[in-house]
């Protein structure tokens, strides 16, 4: 018997069809051992030794795999053909010699293969090979790297910047990208333009123009700088005649895109399908292991020769010989640092049209049929354009003005026919027919349209744009973009507004903190040469301890510095930085830092317990505080002049106020005074919506729902750091709406301490807590549940808690698959549950893969 050892159990019994009953399959669930989240499991000192724990889970994977392995004749590992697949098949193979169970006349082998198919995976069993030691090394580089940024960098954060999470090798200089970007908008300045459009007649078909010179000067989009030249040029145009002076016609080709790699694909499936790139990783993982597509992860564009052949066929098949190029059409790769020479993601089988494949589910399907035109697009022939470019004098206008009209005719669609492009405001211009014009022509005048234009901010990114970003930049690698964007998601640094990523104040001062004190490391040349190191390493080229030990020099040097700093220091280097963004130049160009409450204080960044906020420079006498969100906005400075009274308490006759404080707004019994009643607005509550029955009801919390009919003690609701609650005897109950704090009542009350209880809450693990919603899944049931830190959704093993601004009732199965997705991790295998181990085992080298969540990284 020989025992094949793979990552996943859908691709183990896809494989096990083909091989027979000679061989058992198991699935190793992703990597078998991880770097210890904690101290000391990278250490410099000791040459860069790394020590490894295997979770509780693994151990049983482990445990199944030696036993097969007792009357086994060969061990054959087949896990990914990548740099970490590589790794995790050289963890396997030690963490099973270290358990002996690799015996000494045992046979072991590598083979790697690109494709789940019957053809793929027993030609693969014929070409066994050993472990790549260069890919092994090349993943201990990138994980020792990762985790002494992690682990270093994030303490000093934690010290010197109280509120952020925490920083990483190439997720902080992701973020950079997107505060940059932010930055350039908020310093744009908008130009004020104007158009003017003629739109003329020629045998009864109308057709626009535009200016192409006034005056003998060509004219560009700014070039009419306001209203009364385009109404002058309006008048010349309107009195004068019009005679076609030249008319160009000339044929063009629109060539192909290369099949996908993994970057292209989260791109073009977020902006053709808007699929996030967690989620689009997601669906090609499974139609990977069920054998529909080669594998996933790459940067590789060439296609097999005998795909290539493949393509071919269908093509002449589906559309006609007259698609099929003369030759075949090969693509080189451009990306910067290309690495692993895999194929591209293509269908196994191009005959495999997405009309047959019925077992699918919606985005799969939709993400089949994107892969499968692509993948036929790029060996079909170029569309074939003809585009035709005519220049109209305006005769008798008082000037000499020019226009010019663009057109073009699509000839032949070639690939277009199957994969169309997306289209830009230049190619919509192009993209008018005109009618048939010749020299001498004298076409009519419709009418002229003038109209204001303001020049617009650069877009902010978008995930498909940042990944492009990235990718051009050499800024990690096809595995780790949407990990990398759903770290900076889960902790806070950016959000998405619709589709665009806005970074997040909090993400801000990070960047502006490292920028500031550790400049090098957050520089894109800087983390690009590093990347260019790691593919040295993997093609054995240079030694992966140099690699560290260079790195870490400088590194750890720049890190004993900073540890010196005084707060002030930071503080001034962040007010500095982030001024024009937290105090935005006022309308009517008063001083943006003075103080709204005592009009003598100085507004700046402060950094307190939980975070910065904007302190008044007269603190103690003045006590103004704000958030930064609100500062940026100006928002705070409207609502800061004076407090805003909502009415009188009922009972005691005091003011109610609305008031705004670092941590945001709340309301206040009263006056000033230390011992004055205060209540935060909950989540989902507005400041502008606030009125007296609102901060009555806010101010009564705690309140006493009543008895508990067993112990007597009375049950409480009210609102604390993780949202509404009841609360009896030190178990607190989460409830899953604000309003149902003013509300709940005793049985409702009961229930849910009950549950808690059940649940086992801090005292121990029973059953849990009835879901508020559900979903069925081929992966598995997906809940929506309440938990002690919040709503959060549930699938198997892995727990991922709901953004703030999303309501448990709200979510949608989709938005659940994002979110388990993005928390499981970039490779889609199986999240391994973390249990502490009895003893750290202690080798040369290295990490794991998908499973191996880096916590300290951001």
């Amino acid at each position: 018997m020989k025992v094949v050892i793979v990552e996943s159990p859908a691709k183990a019994k896809t494989i096990n069809k083909y091989l027979g009953k000679d061989f058992e399959v198991l699935a190793s669930f992703g990597h078998v051992r991880d770097l210890p989240a904690k101290d000391g499991s990278v250490r410099p000192d000791e040459d860069f030794a790394m020590s490894w724990e295997v979770d509780s889970q693994s151990k049983k994977r482990l445990t199944d795999i030696t036993r097969a392995l007792k009357g086994a004749d060969e061990l054959i590992l087949a896990t990914d053909p990548d740099r970490e697949g590589e790794a995790i098949s050289w963890h396997l193979l030690d963490a099973l010699k270290e358990r002996k169970a690799i015996k000494k006349d045992l046979p072991v082998k590598r083979v790697v293969f690109n494709a789940i198919t019957k053809d793929a995976v027993t030609e693969a069993m014929k070409k066994p090979r050993d472990i790549d030691a260069p890919l092994v090394d090349a993943y201990l580089a990138r994980r020792a790297l990762d985790y002494l940024v992690g682990f270093t960098l994030s303490p000093i954060l934690w010290r010197k910047l109280p509120g952020s999470r925490s920083a990483g090798r190439v997720q902080s200089v992701a973020l950079r990208l997107v505060t940059e970007r932010e930055e350039e908008i908020e310093r744009f300045k908008p130009q004020e333009y104007w158009s003017v459009t003629p739109t003329l007649n020629q045998s009864g078909k109308s057709f626009a123009t535009r200016l192409y010179s006034v005056d003998g000067d060509k004219t560009d989009k700014l070039a009419i700088k306001t209203g009364e030249d385009a109404e002058g040029l309006k008048a010349a145009i309107e009195k004068g005649n019009f005679k076609v002076a030249s008319v160009d016609k000339k044929p063009t080709k629109r060539n192909p895109y290369a099949p996908f790699t993994t970057s292209t694909l989260q791109q073009d499936a977020s902006s053709r399908l808007s699929l996030s790139p967690s989620r689009t990783m997601q669906i090609a993982q499974r139609l990977y292991e069920d054998g529909l597509i080669t594998y996933m992860r790459t940067d590789a564009v060439q296609m097999a020769p005998e795909a290539i052949e493949a393509a071919r066929r269908v093509i002449g098949k589906e559309f006609g010989p007259e698609y099929v190029p003369e030759k075949p059409r090969l693509y080189q790769t451009k990306a910067k640092n290309a690495q692993e020479a895999h194929e591209a993601i293509r269908p196994t089988d191009l005959g495999k049209h997405p009309d047959t494949l019925r077992n699918l589910d919606p985005d799969q399907f939709k993400v089949y049929q994107l892969i499968w035109r692509r993948a036929l697009a790029s060996q079909m022939r170029s569309a074939e354009i003809e585009r035709t470019t005519a220049d109209i004098d305006v005769l008798a206008a008082g000037r000499a003005i020019t226009l010019r009209a663009t057109g073009s005719v699509v000839t032949f669609p070639g690939f277009l026919g199957v994969y169309g492009v997306e289209k830009t405001d230049e190619d919509d211009e192009d993209s008018l027919e005109l009618p048939a014009l010749k020299v001498g022509d004298t076409p009519n005048l419709e009418k002229v349209d003038i109209e204001q234009h303001f020049t617009q901010p650069p877009a902010r990114y978008t995930e498909a744009s940042l990944i492009k970003k990235m990718e051009e930049l050499g800024i990690g690698r096809p595995s780790t973009y949407a990990a990398t964007l759903a770290t900076l998601k889960d902790r806070d640094y950016i959000r998405l507004d619709k589709r665009a990523i806005v970074p997040e104040d909090r993400g801000r001062l990070v960047t502006a903190f490292l920028q500031s004190f550790f400049t090098k490391y957050v520089e894109y040349g800087f983390t690009a040469g590093l990347e260019e190191e790691l593919d040295e390493i993997s093609a054995g080229e240079i030694d992966y301890k140099e690699v560290l030990r260079r790195f870490w020099k400088d590194f750890s040097h720049q890190t004993e510095e900073i540890k010196d700093l005084r707060v002030s220091e930071v503080l001034d280097a962040l007010n500095d930085l982030l001024g024009h963004h937290i105090f935005p130049p006022k309308p009517d160009g008063s001083d943006p830092r003075l103080c709204p409450t005592c009009g003598t204080g100085q507004l700046s960044l402060k950094l307190g317990r939980y975070g910065a906020f904007i302190g008044c420079s007269n603190y103690p006498e003045c006590r103004h505080t704000q958030q930064l969100s609100e500062s940026a906005t100006g928002q705070a400075s409207e609502a800061a002049v004076g407090d805003g009274v909502l009415g009188a308490d009922p009972e005691t006759g005091a003011e109610i106020y609305l008031k705004t404080g670092r941590f945001g707004p709340y309301v206040q019994l009263g006056e000033d005074s230390k011992d004055a009643k205060r209540a935060s607005l909950p989540r989902g509550w507005n400041a502008a919506d606030m009125d007296l029955e609102k901060a009555i009801k806010l101010l009564s919390l705690p309140r006493e729902v009543g008895l508990h009919p067993e112990t007597g003690t009375p049950i409480t609701a009210g609102i604390g750091r993780y949202g509404p609650f009841v609360l009896h005897d030190g178990t607190y109950a989460n409830l899953p709406d604000v309003e149902e704090v003013f509300s709940v009542g005793l049985n409702r009350a009961v229930s849910l301490i009950a549950e808690k209880k059940a649940g086992g809450g801090r005292g121990g693990r029973g059953a849990a807590a009835a879901p508020i919603k559900s979903f069925e899944h081929d992966d598995g049931a997906i809940t929506v549940r309440s938990g002690r830190y919040g709503p959060y959704v549930n699938q198997g093993k892995v727990n991922a808690t709901l953004p703030r601004d999303l309501a448990p009732e709200a979510v949608t199965l989709e938005k659940a698959l994002e979110l388990i997705a993005a928390k499981a991790g970039s490779k889609g295998k199986t999240t391994k549950a973390k249990a502490k181990p009895k003893a750290a085992a202690k080798t040369k080298a290295a990490k794991p893969k998908a499973a191996a969540k880096k916590k300290a990284e951001a």
